[in-house]
């Protein structure tokens, strides 16, 4: 596949609705389905990191140092670890442990009902399981809002952080959380940060690990076959993941068909291209439309 390049690589000129059919069929038709899931899906479901619903959480926080959106804000330098927790204890809270703004993961749980299938996503928002996924079919690949993890980190241990976070969310004031609600190692007594893919101190559980193993026993399963690898809301931050091995293991297997559904990023190689659905749509609307008999 070594001319899988920007250049090798084209939208499909089907109509929507062609698209959404051809879909349908090779969902119902295939005997594994792979699911890969990217930021484009949790923000279809709601999960907007800017606009209104930044404004409405953290008008403070942008007056103050600037920042516009929670994405930029997660790698701000706060000048005190107090004001660093007021502004994460908010962004966890809000994009962990709150309801779905839109039932998207519901419905996609609901397609995905009585199929042989597995869930590999880079989103940290725990979505897929708050919507009912079997925690044995999903990897979390780049961590999770609701575990924090050594600073150092001096073991490779996580710890549930919904107590702490709600603690922080409720008494933070001035921007600003009480010194002794700052989290810290119960080993080693360093800082805890969130447990999330951003340098070599990520901390790779057993969950982790356990979680990897079920993922990579899956895919030797069903190397052959009517496979359906269904990419959903993927960009380029991290190709390696999920899109270029999807790329790969569906020109492996001539029986494979590759899905990608994402707004204004819908492509696929052309090695592949009679064998794939490439969807330019939001994919909210596009879970429903599969949904329908």
């Amino acid at each position: 596949m070594h001319t899988m390049l920007a250049d090798a690589m084209r939208t499909t000129d089907a109509t929507y609705r062609e698209s959404i059919e051809k879909l349908r069929e090779a969902l119902n038709a295939a005997d594994a389905v792979i699911v890969g899931a990217g930021a484009g899906l949790s923000t279809a479901a709601g999960y907007a990191y800017g606009g209104e619903r930044f404004h409405a959480h953290f008008a403070d926080f942008e007056e103050r140092f600037g920042i516009r959106d929670m994405y930029s804000g997660g790698f701000f330098p706060f000048p005190t670890r107090q004001e660093f927790w007021a502004f994460w204890s908010r962004m966890i809270w809000l994009n962990r442990y709150t309801d779905d703004p839109k039932p998207t993961y519901q419905k996609l749980r609901q397609l995905l009902e009585g199929r042989d299938y597995f869930v590999i996503t880079t989103n940290v928002d725990h979505r897929f399981q708050a919507a009912g996924v079997e925690k044995e079919r999903l990897f979390y690949t780049q961590g999770d809002y609701g575990l924090f993890q050594c600073s150092k980190p001096c073991c490779q241990e996580t710890f549930d952080n919904e107590k702490a976070v709600r603690a922080m969310l409720e008494q933070q004031e001035g921007m600003r959380v009480p010194e002794g609600l700052l989290p810290i190692c119960p080993h080693c007594g360093r800082p805890l940060v969130p447990n999330l893919r951003s340098d070599d101190t990520f901390v790779e559980d057993a969950g982790w690990h356990t979680a990897a193993d079920r993922y990579h026993r899956f895919l030797r399963e069903h190397r052959q076959g009517r496979v359906l690898y269904l990419e959903l809301g993927v960009g380029y931050n991290t190709p390696v993941i999920i899109k270029y091995p999807f790329w790969r293991m569906t020109a492996d297997n001539p029986e494979a068909v590759y899905a990608c559904v994402n707004y204004g990023e819908a492509f696929c190689p052309e090695e592949i291209a009679d064998r794939s659905v490439c969807l330019n749509a939001d994919l909210d609307c596009v879970v429903g439309d599969l949904a329908e008999e």
